[in-house]
């Protein structure tokens, strides 16, 4: 994904999840954050940020802030790009588990959930729920990076499509590069990453990708080794 008007900026705070004061030509301006997770570690005072800037005059900020650097790596924290970018990935067959696939949907309910896809493949059809990863320590990637009941339900969900013959993905795409690990944050919360466990128990697909990021771009990278 291409971003245009991409301008840098320097972090200060966030005084809420939704918005953050940021450092941009020597102003300083409030800017909407791409990203409702904590990023405690990746959004720090100072730190190297890049945003893009509006051109919607009706708009409450004029920048959203997309990615940021943490050390010498820049992390994208925009939520909403790995949905796109695991859909165009597939349809260009860039994810060798899920190549020629002959259908591919956005946003499809099955029972109390909605998954971000749905695909059929000559007999095979299944639910794939994409999760974005900006949590890094000590080089492995991890999800969540807060509690999250929606993301448990989610995967209880998967399991109960997997009894009903459906051949499911649970696709956590890394917003970094050159990370080779990933496993679910169990400290962080363990009905999620034991409701993970138990669906690749259970013969849900798990996949982890990283990616290549640039100041106005990001884009699929290679497969990562799952450490669970």
């Amino acid at each position: 994904m291409k971003y245009s008007n991409i301008v840098s900026g320097i972090f200060i705070n966030r005084p809420n999840r939704f918005i953050a004061n940021v450092l941009i030509d020597g102003k300083v301006e409030t800017v909407h954050v791409k990203n409702t997770g904590r990023c405690k570690e990746i959004l720090t005072e100072g730190t190297t940020v890049y945003l893009q800037k509006s051109n919607n005059p009706n708009r409450k900020t004029n920048y959203s802030l997309i990615s940021a650097y943490k050390g010498s790596t820049l992390i994208n924290i925009d939520s909403q790009v790995p949905n796109e970018i695991v859909y165009s990935s597939i349809y260009y067959n860039k994810i060798a588990e899920l190549t020629n696939v002959d259908l591919l949907k956005k946003e499809v309910k099955y029972n109390n959930s909605r998954f971000d896809l749905y695909y059929e493949k000559k007999e095979q059809k299944g639910f794939i729920e994409v999760k974005g990863v900006t949590l890094e320590i000590d080089g492995i990637s991890m999800f969540p990076d807060a509690p999250t009941e929606r993301g448990t339900k989610h995967i209880l969900e998967m399991i109960d499509a997997k009894k009903e013959g459906y051949e499911n993905f649970i696709f956590f795409l890394i917003q970094m590069p050159n990370i080779k690990y990933f496993k679910p944050n169990e400290k962080m919360d363990p009905k999620f990453s034991q409701a993970l466990i138990k669906a690749k128990k259970f013969g849900v697909n798990v996949l982890a990708y990283n990616c290549h990021v640039t100041e106005d771009e990001i884009i699929m990278g290679d497969k990562v080794e799952l450490l669970f």
